[in-house]
């Protein structure tokens, strides 16, 4: 699928009732797969399957939007100013053809699965930002979808909000036949809703496997970050594995010579040094701080290798580290992790 000079390329299926996050850097093609999934956009090549129905075979023969049984949840909600919770949790339904008591019969049943029936009878401008998104829920679902689009669901809520209506989600989605695909930035929305996660990169599928596998393995620099871990890739030569950047990684099993391999670590295995310590362990580089963020009891600094090597990593140290070692924009460090800490996989 195009748009523009942007070009989309993403095979993969779904099982009714599963949960698909679906997670990415900007531009990497998610809003493009939700337009082309809800029919805003057309295929250009390949087809969007739905069960036995077609939606879209690639050549110009598309069901229109407002045919498919597609439910969509953005992060502004979108539900109409003018109607009050429940007309516009019965709108949908209204909208096919269905009853006006019918429609709100069905609204108020989905209103109470959200835990706001109480609220049916306010207009958004009355309705907290937490409120306005189970609203929008209660509507997409009200519409029996076959596919269901959350994208960025609780982006615009405060955390205390979010983190309430994450577990609503997860208790409305686990009784749900609709296949959902979850676009979001959240690690955790990911981690905790999804079944599978799907990662694109430049309009292209990187890994599509369950959180558990993504979290042991992960295959993008950018899945790693997702899931808090450093990542490299390179190739072995029987001793250590070797970047195309020249940095080299040790582990407590390393496969065979000019096999290609993944070494990962996580950022608290890592071990900040004024210089290079007298006997210490097979991994150390010279490397300088770019950027140091206060995440609660811990300090994460990004690192760029130095002296020609490429090894850029994240390190979570404490805060007296950082206060001790003078850590700041530019500084020069050395960098250790324990082979017993690198996690080796093909």
């Amino acid at each position: 699928m195009r748009r523009g000079s942007f070009e989309l390329e993403a095979a993969f299926t779904c099982a009714p009732g599963e949960v698909l996050g679906v997670l990415g850097p900007n531009g990497s093609g998610k809003s493009t797969l939700v337009a082309g999934i809800s029919g805003l956009e057309h295929l250009t090549s390949g087809e969007l399957r739905v069960g036995e129905a077609c939606w879209d075979d690639g050549r110009g023969h598309a069901v229109p939007p407002g045919h498919r049984q597609v439910g969509l949840m953005t992060a502004a909600g979108d539900i109409f100013g003018h109607l009050d919770a429940l007309e516009n949790v019965a709108f949908g339904l209204r909208a096919r053809g269905v009853s006006r008591s019918a429609a709100r019969r069905r609204a108020r049943q989905e209103l109470e699965q959200v835990g706001i029936a109480d609220l049916a009878s306010r207009r958004p401008h009355e309705l907290s930002s937490g409120q306005a998104q189970r609203v929008a829920l209660a509507r997409a679902l009200a519409l029996d979808p076959r596919v269901l689009l959350l994208d960025e669901p609780l982006s615009a809520i405060d955390q205390s909000g979010r983190d309430e209506l994450r577990a609503l989600l997860g208790e409305r989605l686990a009784r749900t036949d609709a296949v959902t695909l979850l676009v979001t930035h959240n690690p955790l929305e990911a981690l905790t809703l999804a079944d599978r996660l799907l990662f694109l990169e430049a309009g292209r599928v990187t890994q599509l496997a369950p959180p558990q596998d993504v979290v042991r393995y992960p295959r993008t620099a950018f899945a790693a970050r997702v899931v808090g871990l450093n990542l490299w890739r390179g190739t072995s030569d029987g001793r250590a594995i070797t970047t195309p950047g020249g940095a080299r990684i040790m582990a407590a099993d390393v496969p065979p010579s000019g096999e290609r391999a993944f070494a990962a670590f996580a950022p608290t295995a890592v071990s900040l040094w004024r210089e290079v310590p007298a006997g210490s362990p097979r991994n150390t580089w010279p490397l300088v701080v770019q950027q140091i963020e206060h995440t609660g009891t811990l300090a994460r600094v990004h690192l760029r290798g130095d002296a020609g090597v490429a090894a850029d990593l994240v390190a979570d140290v404490t805060l007296e580290a950082v206060t001790e070692l003078g850590l700041h924009h530019g500084s020069h460090v050395a960098a250790s992790v324990k082979a017993t800490d690198v996690t080796l996989y093909r």
